[in-house]
């Protein structure tokens, strides 16, 4: 036994440890964005099971966001945000206001406060008018943005969003990057196991 743990000890004794390389922190944290934003954003979260609409114009968005819910239930679609409400009422889209809603809402539609191309995220928050609840409970939650809310990476919307609210900084703010999921149980991927089970983005 000892011969045998002198042998093991004597090779570790020999083996090579390369030294190890400090990082350069002159180089960039990111792999460089070589395309437009929405096209890295798209690709991103789609990557993740997200649905992403590029459209040319309000119009054009709220044209297709009317034939993404033609075959959708109408009768449990929420929205609580004043300028997408109006938008709504022009192109014909049923929807309903409520503060408070209950858990089986089949599709909530809000905004955003960004959209990360790196990741493919879609950052919220408590600010927005119908809240946290908004993200959480509805089957299918649709985001609509225009492109201005579009950035490369994290620490820009980061700084964006101290920027906007400065003094009255939202209680919550969160990044949603595709439909929830968890594979814990028999490790089988479910999509909307603590949330939506859909998240589509459209994009003006």
């Amino acid at each position: 036994m000892n011969q045998a743990r002198e042998e093991i000890l004597g090779k570790l004794r020999k083996a090579v440890h390369p030294e190890t390389v400090p990082p350069d922190f002159n180089q960039p944290i990111y792999h460089s964005i070589e395309n437009s934003l929405e096209i890295i954003f798209k690709e991103n979260l789609e990557k993740v099971n997200g649905l992403v609409y590029l459209c040319s114009s309000d119009e054009d968005l709220y044209r297709e966001l009317k034939e993404f819910l033609r075959t959708r239930p109408k009768n449990l679609v929420f929205c609580n945000e004043d300028e997408i409400c109006m938008h709504l009422v022009s192109a014909g889209i049923p929807f309903q206001r409520r503060l408070e809603l209950s858990d089986n809402v089949d599709i909530g539609i809000t905004g955003c406060e960004f959209l990360i191309a790196h990741t493919g995220s879609v950052m919220v928050s408590s600010a927005q008018k119908g809240g946290r609840q908004m993200f959480v409970y509805p089957a299918v939650h649709i985001v609509i943005a225009q492109k201005k809310r579009l950035v490369g990476y994290l620490e820009k919307a980061y700084s964006g969003i101290m920027e906007k609210y400065k003094e009255s900084f939202p209680s919550h703010v969160s990044l949603i990057t595709g439909p929830s999921r968890t594979a814990d149980i028999e490790k089988t991927l479910v999509l909307g196991a603590h949330g939506p089970r859909e998240l589509v983005v459209f994009v003006a």
